[in-house]
């Protein structure tokens, strides 16, 4: 069971504080969780609008795996509905969108997510810092898109542990974002690791934005290979990604996608007797 303890005050903090973003779409109810009726475009204007008037929050890219996670942890399903946006990170997200009447939703997927960020903002004064991966990768991460786009200004990089942050690692980062000053802190961790980490530290830092995009940080400096736009259209991406990890993900999908089925399945039952 995850440290809850952080979370009534870190989340009060962050109603509290006066740059801190109303919320920006619409949603609808998914499982208990609220996702934002968004597409790539819309979620690119909403967050450079909320850097541009200096409001602060984070935002959760949300798949089936993070809507199962928040189904049997309240703490991470309050995470998940207090984000500034919540956005339907999987193609299963976006099909019960168009049935619950939303047709212009789109999948706002992480690694896609990021590139559109970097290029709307590649001759900005928006300052970009990459948190998460393994030793290393923040860092070449950092190094591949600044060849794809040159005047990118990012401005710090951190590998943190794999263990929560000791005290003195975080006054460290605390102190590398009071320096570098970004205006928008990616973060590409693990589901829930990434949301309890935003939603903790999103009131400890000077940024505007937090945006966890899992595995985007591996699949862009190629540790690990993407799936064919075909498959991720269709749904399949879980599939493929067993295929390359079988034995890091089987049990996880084995939870996962029976019971998303069922549970989508029963809900809807109750609602059209």
């Amino acid at each position: 069971m995850q440290n809850y303890s952080f979370l009534e005050t870190s989340l009060t903090k962050v109603k509290k504080n006066p740059r801190a973003s109303a919320i920006s779409a619409p949603t609808y109810e998914l499982l208990g969780v609220n996702m934002s009726v968004v597409d790539i475009s819309s979620t690119v204007h909403r967050l450079l609008e909320a850097v541009s008037e200096n409001r602060s929050g984070y935002v959760c890219v949300t798949g089936v795996h993070g809507i199962i996670e928040a189904r049997d942890d309240l703490g991470l399903q309050s995470i998940l509905n207090n984000a500034f946006l919540c956005v339907p990170d999987g193609m299963p997200t976006v099909w019960m969108g168009h049935l619950h009447g939303h047709k212009t939703m789109r999948r706002v997927y992480g690694p896609d997510l990021m590139l559109a960020i970097m290029e709307a903002t590649q001759e900005s004064n928006v300052r970009h810092f990459f948190y998460g991966g393994s030793s290393g990768v923040a860092e070449e991460l950092k190094a591949i898109l600044k060849q794809q786009f040159s005047n990118l200004q990012i401005v710090g990089t951190y590998s943190p542990p794999f263990r929560p942050l000791d005290a003195n690692e975080t006054r460290h980062l605390q102190n590398l974002i009071s320096t570098s000053r970004p205006h928008i802190v990616w973060v590409g961790l693990s589901t829930p690791k990434q949301e309890l980490f935003m939603a903790e530290f999103l009131p400890q830092l000077d940024t505007c934005l937090m945006i966890g995009v899992g595995a985007a940080f591996d699949f862009h400096t190629g540790r690990v290979r993407q799936a064919p736009l075909w498959i991720r259209q269709n749904g399949l991406e879980w599939l493929f990604r067993l295929v390359q990890e079988p034995k890091r993900l089987w049990r996880r999908y084995l939870k996962i996608v029976p019971r998303f089925i069922w549970l989508v399945f029963k809900n809807r039952i109750k609602k059209n007797p």
